[in-house]
């Protein structure tokens, strides 16, 4: 869970291509004229379709025949240009006839770097109608410095074996290094758009094909590519348009990075398959100005739809707080739904979102939180628009499982209820044995439906131990009431901060690489701080008994772990041998945590 987010936490979110970006005044509104640039309607004559199609192009192919479209916004919100679907189209097609022309055949991947711009989206929208399966991979970010981001560029360049890497030519040096560790062609796409594009036949596209691979953002030394099939995406999109009820006059504002599943397929591919039309802000424009956001929000004369992490909240709530007059400078009356998602949902954050910006005409019930995986290409549950955040109060003896200790009194969590499966979608809660459990017993989340990934691109093991019979292990805790999903706890390893993955092992992985350390040295978790923000911790075998020593290696592994996720971490130093194994002599990640958190591990006291 994420809790208050300061300057720093805003920087660590956001996406750079040369360095550490400036924090500017986002508390300043913005005064520039109005843009000469026609944005796309809202509105279209064309009959909206919710998804039906058989194929992602023939999705882009319908869309281009109407009027809607992307709309790509300067810093301060301006819009600098229009896209409309058909130029996308017309400009997919260019670079499909391009890419086969350069020897790109069905079935190849090929890597992008996911900048939000009209090049990616032409590039993928073109490796698609080419045949090959488009890879959206992370840009560099303010913090791990250039050797961490050409590492995990090469580490899922190596997982999913591409042809070709494009990327935009101000990162060329790092993703063209990338790419040369790997043996695949590097290519900036301002070059490659002087290749020629002859006249060509396409490959015929099936719903049985795979459109994309998606990669978790934070998966660096074992990452899995989510391999999402034509038929599973369009359906997944369908239960977006069914789910959020679209009317005719809504349209989508977004920040949120194209290589996470919720900006890739929520706000990308969605909006081309339900005809929406769209506003972006780039992610690294928001960071250092996210009242911008609520800026292209007020700016927007139609129903606005809008999804953010709980931070993306947070960080908005507490730039406003030192203004007045808020209702002067937004109008958020409009703003139909705010949809939440990607992470855990703060309901005392959302309440500190409703407060500042009420006056400004935000409606509580405006929010719609979700819940969803890259597994199952993204959406599995959604609130019915209207209803807002409602939660339960639950003892947190009953959410860990954990006897009563009735000499203490009752401490109960708020869990947000995560809404209703989307189209096609089945949810089951299973316990320990694999039993279906009833309404209102906690156990392990299992869905089903036509949206589930075909697989892990060349990871049968990994695949067959989440897929069992068509129903996907989402690893996740939670119960159902009613139809209702509520989800009470993480996977059981990963790591999610700030609605951005990591795995536990990277972590590890990480500190190991410090003088001194032994593989299953290191254990790496997330808990809960005292102030309800979640945050890394990592456990680790001590082998020096100088207490300055000690803590000059504490300083060391925690500015390790802060290069590899971004963030502050927990670093206790345990005795040798203190970290649990399971009966096959492997590190239990959960057992380590429990025996933290119970206090039955006791870290080394250091000297202040």
């Amino acid at each position: 869970m994420h809790g208050n987010a300061d300057d720093a936490e805003i920087r660590r979110i956001a996406m750079i291509k040369n360095g550490f970006l400036q924090m500017t005044d986002a508390a300043t509104p913005v005064t520039s004229a109005e843009p000469a640039i026609t944005p796309t309607p809202g509105e279209d004559v064309l009959p909206r379709r919710l998804s039906n199609f058989a194929t992602f192009g023939e999705a882009l192919d319908y869309a281009a025949t109407g009027t809607r479209g992307m709309n790509f916004h300067d810093p301060r919100g301006q819009l600098k240009r229009a896209y409309p679907f058909r130029e996308l189209r017309e400009d997919a097609l260019v670079m499909a006839r391009r890419l086969i022309a350069h020897g790109v055949k069905k079935g190849d991947r090929i890597a992008l770097v996911a900048e939000t711009g009209p090049e990616f989206a032409a590039l993928f929208c073109g490796t698609v109608y080419a045949g090959a399966w488009p890879v959206p991979l992370p840009l560099p970010t303010s913090f791990g410095g250039k050797d961490s981001y050409i590492d995990q560029l090469a580490v899922q360049l190596q997982s999913s074996d591409p042809l070709a890497l494009f990327y935009p030519g101000e990162i060329a040096e790092m993703a063209g290094a990338a790419a040369a560790r790997q043996g695949c062609q590097g290519i900036a796409w301002e070059d490659f758009a002087q290749q020629a594009a002859p006249d060509c036949a396409l490959p015929e596209a099936s719903g049985d094909d795979i459109c994309y691979l998606q990669y978790s953002s934070g998966s660096t030394r074992f990452p899995h590519g989510v391999a999402v099939t034509h038929t599973s995406l369009l359906n997944n999109l369908a239960g977006h348009g069914e789910g959020m009820k679209l009317e005719p006059t809504d349209r989508c504002i977004s920040w949120l990075p194209w290589y996470h599943d919720m900006g890739l397929v929520g706000c990308f591919l969605s909006v081309i398959s339900n005809q929406v039309s769209v506003d972006y802000l780039k992610t690294e424009d928001f960071a250092r100005r996210p009242l911008a956001w609520l800026d292209m929000i007020s700016r927007n004369p139609g129903n606005s739809i809008s999804y953010s992490p709980t931070f993306g909240y947070d960080i908005c709530a507490r730039r406003i707080s030192s203004q007045s007059h808020v209702s002067e400078r937004f109008d958020l009356s409009r703003w139909r739904i705010a949809g939440n998602g990607a992470d855990m949902i703060r309901p005392d954050v959302m309440q500190g979102f409703v407060n500042a910006f009420a006056e400004a005409g935000f409606k509580a019930s405006a929010f719609l939180p979700s819940y969803g995986l890259a597994e199952a290409t993204l959406a599995v549950t959604i609130m019915p628009p209207g209803e807002g955040i409602r939660v339960e109060l639950v003892e947190e003896e009953r959410l860990s499982g954990t006897p009563r200790d009735l000499s203490r009194p009752a401490r109960y969590r708020a869990i947000v209820n995560c809404g209703k499966a989307v189209k096609d979608m089945a949810l089951e809660i299973r316990g320990e044995h694999g039993e279906a459990l009833s309404d209102h017993h906690i156990g392990k989340v299992w869905c089903k439906g036509p949206s589930v990934m075909h697989s892990y691109f060349r990871d049968p093991e990994s695949t067959a131990a989440c897929l069992v019979d068509g129903w996907l292990d989402t690893g996740d805790m939670g119960y159902t009431v009613d139809g209702y999903l509520f989800i009470v706890g993480r996977a059981k390893d990963m790591i999610i901060i700030n609605g951005k993955n990591h795995w536990p092992q990277d972590i590890e992985w990480a500190v190991e690489q410090l003088p001194g350390f032994n593989h299953g040295d290191i254990a790496a978790f997330s808990v809960e701080t005292e102030n309800g923000e979640e945050a890394p911790a990592v456990l680790v075998h001590c082998r020096v008994s100088d207490p300055a020593a000690r803590v000059e290696l504490r300083d060391m592994i925690r500015d390790k772990v802060r290069a590899i996720t971004g963030m502050n971490c927990i670093v206790e130093l345990v005795p040798p041998r203190t970290l649990p194994r399971t009966s096959s002599g492997k590190l239990s990640r959960a057992k380590a945590k429990k025996q933290y958190l119970s206090g039955e591990i006791e870290p080394i006291k250091l000297a202040a």
